[in-house]
């Protein structure tokens, strides 16, 4: 079958396919969702089968009201509460304890413990509310590319392999959502996004950022913990802030093969690039340029002859921390090194 393209005024069909268990992705404001129905075994696992994603790997439950958490929450405490009245619809995804057995062990990697969250996107919300349960959804891709932002994104991984996808454009925000674990005594953020570390204590104190490795044999409480994520199919270096991108320039020109080169406006605009560089603006600030890594990923790995992708890096504060980890993963750690003269 060839994935449908639902506009927005097919939310109603969009709707009915989820309840009939087919799997829908929907549009957030930070990536593209693979939805199905939360309380449909069958369908979750489907997700599953159709990213390629291992088992253990948790999915984020999407609501479209507090009250549908509180159906499977055992408990809502009073700082969640808070940080929902604060960021909620929005990028920050809550981590409670769930009733047992009021949610299959398939949407929580066998945890006693899931991720919700309220988007801040209306067509979803409207999708949420018009199929009468909660959405599970990972990110709409193949696993360990990177995230869509995009429909065409999602159609070009996921084509033939799930029913449709709900088109609402390109996501505002590019990053994947703040995952905020609220089921142990000391708060931790476990994935940074759009909501701030800062943000989030101005409201309930100080938290954890966890940045523990998660062990081979270790269920992740929260996606984007444990296995590689946003890499294209080629390798990707960061270059440092402090690094001299005259010497990436030179660098660059002495290589056999195009090389891919994602920074910001004033910093492609501030040099003569050699011909094999293939250039891809990141915009004009930390922004703009978590709102396009993904999408220049996903330009340079349909860039056959782009042998290497250099990509800025940004001070890891704010929104840049987000930024960073996503480029960190897509990366593996690898930085560029200018050669020493």
């Amino acid at each position: 079958m060839e994935t449908r393209i639902f506009k927005l005024n097919e939310i109603d069909q969009a709707a009915q396919a989820i309840k009939d268990g087919q799997l829908v992705a929907f549009p957030t404001e930070t990536v593209y969702g693979l939805g199905a129905d939360a309380t449909n075994e069958a369908a979750v696992k489907n997700v599953y089968l159709a990213k390629g994603r291992p088992s253990d790997n948790p999915l984020i439950v999407h609501v479209a009201s507090i009250e549908m958490v509180e159906r499977y929450a055992a408990e809502i405490p009073n700082s969640a509460r808070q940080l929902m009245k604060a960021f909620w619809p929005g990028s920050l995804t809550i981590i409670l304890k769930i009733k047992p057995g009021s949610l299959s062990k398939t949407v929580t990697g066998g945890l006693e413990t899931v991720a919700f969250r309220y988007p801040d996107c209306q067509p979803t919300l409207d999708l949420i509310l018009k199929a009468g349960v909660p959405i599970v959804g990972p990110s709409a891709n193949t696993s360990g590319k990177p995230s869509p932002t995009t429909a065409q994104h999602v159609f070009h991984d996921l084509n033939g392999k799930i029913f449709g996808i709900l088109d609402n454009g390109p996501t505002r925000v590019g990053v994947e959502s703040t995952v905020l674990d609220l089921s142990t005594p000391q708060p931790a953020i476990l994935r940074p996004g759009a909501v701030t570390k800062a943000q989030i204590e101005s409201v309930i104190g100080s938290i954890d950022l966890d940045q523990h490795h998660v062990g081979t044999n270790e269920t992740p409480k929260a996606p984007g913990m444990k296995y590689r994520h946003y890499a294209p199919g080629v390798p990707v270096a960061i270059v440092d802030p402090q690094t001299n991108w005259q010497s990436v320039n030179s660098w660059i020109a002495k290589q056999p093969s195009k090389v891919g080169v994602m920074a910001e406006k004033q910093i492609l605009d501030a040099f003569s690039w050699p011909d094999n560089a293939v250039i891809y603006s990141l915009g004009e600030d930390v922004s703009d340029a978590s709102a396009h890594l993904f999408a220049g990923l996903r330009f340079f790995d349909d860039q056959k002859d782009v042998a290497s992708i250099l990509v800025q890096g940004l001070d890891a504060t704010g929104l840049g921390a987000a930024y960073m980890n996503r480029l960190n993963k897509s990366a593996g750690g690898k930085h560029f090194e200018a050669p020493v003269k």
